[in-house]
């Protein structure tokens, strides 16, 4: 289809001159966009697609959106639609997964209209021509970056531009890191998204600081520097010592192996580090040691303490690091030494001792306190931002009552952004019970001022702390729950400790069959020097690891008395558990005792959510945006949304702690896309233009199109005549048959890149056919560990055996891994290993040999010796095996690869497709390839098979199967 007709008149909601180029360019000719992160892209690509919507005879096909972006797009559409009033718009039609139907989507397609697709649904509609890309009108792709040489988008641009050279391609992205990466990487971009033209917006960009620099349109920011507190700082400190450490070993053990230039304490800030670092390290990670493992995973837990050390409040964070202690200490009564390194480090003490000290600490009172001087006392340190936030509000309060401002088409409402869902918990937390003041009971208030000397005007100090707001009310709770807490994981961890001793005691030496000590006697210890010193230490192990220091149960005892609920917290509890204690409400008489707020007097707190914080202003509309935490994202959409509103005023608080990780990440983040966009717009200068023909985009793999007869008689032609070889030409296409499946890998691509005809079948029996002969079933390692698990690649050797002449196993690698299975190898031992018996005991354990990779590859074989089995490093190397394999044999028949495995009484069409549930039915003891016809076909559906009954299964599958079905689905799951 094409927009041929006269173009309707449409209203858009593009109020900014740079919002206004863009439109005009993406109208007039196809392109790249890459626009910097917060500018409304998505406003952008709405507003496009409502042009072509409302012409009414357009076929748009959206890639590469989620599921969050297509309610966006529909959403807006349809608004778009009731504001232009455009009879001819059709909105936006989702197809995934759920929609199955073929003939639904092909009545759908011949309509036309705007369609969202996966991209695994597309490719297969392309290929099997149910949806013909001449029709197509043009296709826009979002998140640009995305898109690889392997993946599923850029077959589907190279089978749309083959086939339709005159539909319009636009691509779209914020995210220029990935376009600065690597050798040339925006020209292999432009390439592999068919594209010859990109443009580069950044912020910095002439139009858009004019759009968004104007006197009348800038907000009023308040920046707000927040000073940690020493115990903060102290942690964090010790914290980026143990990451610098951590680096530092990984460089040792690694050197000259890989490139570590970037390996550094500031690129420790970003938030892939740990995942570049891993990345970098797989394709050797079978000769890695255990330390450097051990280091990259540690770097990981190190960097997620650097966040929560700044919004985690003080028992929440020490209640992570007790999680985090006892996840990388070994088991309770294991005597293998495996703990993190950078336990072993002097600044782990500090980081777990400072953050109990914020928590609670010894008592400071004099020694005439009598015995109990050494008891526990709540600190309960609260965080600075919380005092900073109370102050803002205030300052609003008072703003608002004493200099009200001009009425304006803002709601007046205060809006709260922070970083996710457990922050925005805590802060209202915090600012539900700030007002409220726990009071202790009279006898502890005059123990305390006769211990503490306290002056005559106390009572005036007494009054201030009324007004002062504070959280101590939520903290004192939040100990009181740490507390039950830590009573309740020593009660596990305790268990857990006499379980592994009974094991310990009762496992035997396989070899002296000797029973195994966890120690050995007093007079057969290796002495140490200074060992006793060693385990004097206060926080340290006998090998020199840190332990959280044990408090006594009588301290404790005592602190739990201190921090028990006050009358004040009763009460406050009895409100909440009155309103949890409402069940249904008939709403009969609403009006009496519900109002709706009115939205000046509101505090909105939300969690930063990438392009949905534009919904939010706009629906919103505040009048005052606080951000707790800074987002350089967020703070342009602010600037876009003040400048779109010359009539909404808003004024924007910027909390950051200063000398903080927080801030040096904001700052690293701005920098690093400021770099990205430099280094793009210098590539886009010096890049050459791509000029493509049929004819070399044939030569190069990407066409195929086969326009020209003779270049396609030439291609087909075989040449190689050695070892009794013919001489082969024809003019038909290569073609191999595809299971539908096999699109989440990236080899049928590659396979069209060479020239061959993709033709997506639902195969019974193998995952490609190559020739009548040839049959491919293929396994990644994961699948490959998990189908001889349990025992499915045996069924499926034998199916092909049964239709096939030549079947193959094709175990293919990932290419950025190591081309071994020593790294997989004890993937399915892992969990039997280590459940059987404890670290010590498993070492003199004799080997598993049913659950070893190798020894089970060793028995397919002898199971089928005619199987030949196909090892490949990568796609790139399968595909070039496909290409030989199929040099010398005749083409494969479609219907034919269909019907193997069917029932041959009936068509292909009659046979049931939906595969979902027959793969999950597969699984059930007593299903076996043979019996699930019958079970597919006089069923239909996994709920009725589950509720038949013995008696009625024995007929479809057997008086045994059927037993061992009814077990299955009968069998209790909480009891054995």
């Amino acid at each position: 289809m094409s927009a041929t007709s006269a173009p309707q008149p449409v209203k858009l909601s593009l109020p900014l001159e740079y919002q206004q180029a863009l439109f005009q360019e993406l109208r007039s000719e196809d392109e790249l966009i890459v626009l910097a992160r917060g500018l409304g892209l998505m406003r952008l690509v709405t507003n496009l697609l409502h042009s072509y919507d409302a012409a009414g005879n357009n076929l748009i096909i959206i890639v590469g959106a989620e599921d969050r972006e297509n309610a966006w797009i529909g959403e807006a559409l349809a608004e778009h639609a009731a504001i232009s009033m455009s009879p001819k718009a059709r909105g936006l039609t989702v197809v995934n997964t759920d929609f199955t139907s073929v003939g639904a989507r092909e009545k759908m397609y011949a309509r036309g209209g705007i369609f969202s697709i996966t991209s695994r649904i597309l490719i297969v509609d392309l290929l099997t021509s149910l949806l013909n890309p001449e029709t197509i009108t043009g296709i826009m792709v979002l998140h640009a970056d995305r898109v690889s040489t392997t993946s599923l988008e850029a077959f589907i641009l190279r089978i749309y531009r083959q086939k339709n050279k005159i539909g319009f391609l636009k691509a779209f992205s914020d995210n220029p890191d990935p376009f600065s990466t690597g050798f040339a990487p925006l020209a292999t971009m432009m390439r592999n998204l068919f594209l010859k033209k990109a443009s580069l917006w950044p912020r910095f960009h002439v139009v858009v600081a004019e759009s968004l620099e104007g006197k009348k349109k800038k907000a009023e920011v308040i920046e707000l520097e927040v000073p940690m507190t020493d115990s903060m700082r102290d942690i964090q400190n010790a914290i980026l010592e143990c990451v610098e450490v951590s680096i530092h070993e990984l460089k040792k053990a690694n050197a000259g192996a890989l490139d570590m230039d970037g390996w550094n304490l500031d690129s420790a800030l970003l938030k892939n580090f740990d995942v570049v670092v891993r990345r970098q390290l797989e394709p050797n990670w079978h000769r890695v040691s255990w330390k450097t493992r051990q280091i990259v995973n540690d770097l990981t837990v190190l960097r997620g303490l650097l966040h929560s050390v700044l919004t985690f409040d003080a028992v929440a964070f020490l209640q992570h690091l007790d999680t985090i202690y006892a996840a990388h200490s070994p088991p309770p009564g294991s005597t293998r030494q495996n703990q993190s390194p950078w336990l072993f480090l002097d600044a782990a003490q500090t980081i777990f001792e400072t953050a109990r000290k914020r928590v609670y600490a010894a008592s400071t009172r004099p020694a005439v306190a009598g015995p109990d001087i050494d008891a526990l006392q709540p600190v309960l340190e609260e965080l600075p931002k919380w005092s900073v936030l109370a102050e803002v509000l205030e300052e609003i309060d008072r703003d608002l009552w004493f200099d009200p401002p001009v009425r304006d088409d803002s709601n007046g409402t205060i809006l709260v952004m922070c970083s996710d869902a457990n922050t925005c918990r805590q802060l209202r937390d915090y600012l539900q019970t700030m007002h409220v003041k726990p009071k202790t009971n009279e006898p502890e208030r005059a123990k305390m001022k006769k211990t503490k000397d306290v002056r005559d005007d106390d009572d005036d100090d007494d009054d201030d702390d009324k007004s002062k707001l504070s959280a101590a009310f939520m903290m004192r709770r939040k100990l009181r729950n740490y507390l039950n807490w830590k009573k309740e994981f020593a009660r596990v961890s305790a268990t857990l400790f006499s379980e592994n001793q009974r094991a310990l005691n009762g496992a035997t030496d396989g070899r002296s069959g000797q029973p195994l000590r966890g120690k050995a006697p007093p007079n057969k210890r290796r002495r140490v020097r200074g060992g006793g010193a060693i385990g004097a230490i206060s926080g340290r192990a006998e090998n020199g690891s840190v332990v959280p220091l044990a408090d006594r149960p009588s301290d404790v005892a005592g602190l739990v008395a201190q921090v028990q609920a006050t009358e004040e917290e009763k009460a406050q509890h009895q409100k909440a558990d009155a309103v949890a204690d409402v069940v249904a409400d008939p709403l009969d008489d609403m009006e009496d005792y519900y109002q709706l707020y009115e939205m000046q007097d509101l505090v909105v707190i939300h969690a930063y959510d990438g392009d949905q914080d534009e919904h939010v202003l706009e629906e919103v509309k505040p009048r005052y945006v606080i951000m707790y935490e800074p987002d350089a994202a967020f703070i342009r959409r602010v600037e876009v949304y003040r400048s779109s509103h010359n009539s909404r005023h808003v004024r924007v608080y910027f909390l950051y702690y200063g000398g903080s990780v927080e801030e040096q990440r904001y700052l690293s983040t701005v920098r690093r896309e400021k770099d990205a966009f430099t280094k793009l717009i210098k590539e886009r200068a010096s890049m050459s233009l791509v000029m493509t023909t049929a004819a070399a985009d044939a030569a190069h793999g990407h066409g195929a199109g086969f326009d020209d007869p003779q270049e396609a008689f030439l291609r087909t032609v075989n040449t190689r005549i050695a070892g009794g070889g013919r001489l082969a030409a024809t003019a038909q296409q290569p073609r191999v048959v595809v299971d539908v499946r096999e699109f989440r890998s990236s080899l049928p691509s590659l396979l069209h890149g060479r020239s061959m005809e993709i033709v997506p079948c639902m195969l019974t029996i193998g995952d490609y056919v190559l020739s009548p002969n040839l049959c491919v079933e293929r396994k990644s390692i994961g699948d490959l560990v998990a189908s001889l698990k349990d025992g499915r690649l045996y069924a499926q050797a034998e199916a092909m055996f049964q239709h096939y002449k030549n079947p193959l196993l094709l175990i293919e690698f990932d290419q950025n891994k190591s081309f071994t299975l020593e790294p997989f190898a004890d993937l399915s031992s892992a969990s039997s290993a280590s459940s059987a018996s404890s670290s010590s005991s498993s070492s003199t354990a004799p080997p598993s040999v049913s659950s070893d990779v190798q020894s089970k590859l060793v028995l397919l074989t002898l199971a089928f010796p005619q199987l030949r089995i196909l090892w490949s490093s990568s796609p790139f190397q399968t595909a070039e095996m496909f290409e030989a394999l199929k040099s010398q044999e005749h083409e494969p028949d479609p219907l034919t690869a269909v019907r193997a495995g069917l029932d041959r009484d009936m068509r292909a069409d009659d046979q049931s497709f939906n595969l979902e549930p027959q793969e999950m039915l597969g699984i059930v003891p007593g299903v076996t390839p043979k019996n699930i016809k019958n079970i597919v076909l006089e069923t239909e559906n996994l709920r009725e098979v589950a509720n038949m009954s013995q008696e009625e299964l024995e007929p479809l599958v057997g008086r045994q199967a059927a037993r061992q079905m009814h077990e299955f689905f009968n069998r209790n799951v909480v009891e054995e």
